[in-house]
């Protein structure tokens, strides 16, 4: 009984698409998203700076991908040079806040968070316990502040279209600022609450406005402008603006 011999295949492994991508300051955490919208390659900044992600259509070839980023290479590497420092919170570090400035304090005696207002008009924050705990500190003050920012916002323009959201809850997403379900639950980024009161507004308005719109079509727009006039300014600094509050680390 003759035995069939199969030939080994010598066709070589396809290349595979790398979790990194190497400029001139070194690695960078490289992301391949596939997206069946997708019309064309596109590259961004990941938020908060600290990577790069790539939006693929379904069939774009891994080939095709590394020579886009190759061709693109000059791009990331500006970009990535230009990224926001990061910032440490810990005791004496001044944060965005709102309309100004927020300065950590840290006194290993203090119980309670408070916020005040400093000699010069500056917000202070003071924090207690242990320095390892600061940072976490500051955020769980942040989060109270921006759900109380948030939820007046949201209960205004909600009033104004007649829907009242399911629920509010805070989340860290670098993805997005806010999004709206199709059970209207409302969800935002706490972050916002250190972008100018008026960015904060507009989000409020925007994720509002998907209550009835759940599309970003003309209708929705109108809306959005109809509850946030100052729209157009609120967008263009969480495009320009937003990865900074990213970039900043609690520990």
């Amino acid at each position: 009984m003759r035995r069939l011999l199969r030939k080994s295949s010598s066709r070589p492994s396809a290349p595979l698409l790398p979790d990194t991508l190497t400029l001139a300051h070194g690695p960078v955490p490289l992301t391949v998203r596939r997206n069946p919208r997708a019309k064309r390659l596109i590259l961004r900044l990941a938020p908060g700076a600290d990577g790069l992600i790539v939006t693929a259509p379904q069939s774009a070839s891994v080939a095709t991908i590394l020579d886009f980023l190759e061709r693109n290479r000059g791009w990331a590497e500006a970009r990535v040079a230009a990224r926001p420092v990061c910032l440490v919170v810990e005791h004496d570090a001044v944060l965005p806040f709102r309309d100004g400035t927020l300065r950590v304090r840290h006194a290993p005696g203090r119980r309670a968070t408070l916020i005040e207002r400093g000699a010069a008009g500056e917000a202070v924050l003071h924090v207690g316990g242990e320095p390892a705990a600061v940072g976490r500190r500051v955020m769980d003050a942040l989060k109270r502040e921006a759900r109380k920012d948030l939820q007046a916002a949201v209960d205004r323009h909600a009033a104004a279209v007649g829907i009242k959201p399911a629920a509010l809850t805070l989340k860290d997403t670098r993805s997005r600022w806010g999004s709206c379900s199709h059970d209207r639950r409302l969800a935002f980024s706490w972050r916002i609450v250190m972008a100018p009161p008026e960015v904060l507004d507009y989000l409020a308005a925007h994720e509002v406005a998907h209550l009835r719109e759940m599309n970003h079509g003309p209708k929705f727009w109108a809306l959005c402008r109809e509850l946030c006039p100052g729209m157009d300014a609120g967008r263009d600094w969480l495009r320009s603006e937003g990865g900074a509050l990213h970039a900043i680390r609690f520990g």
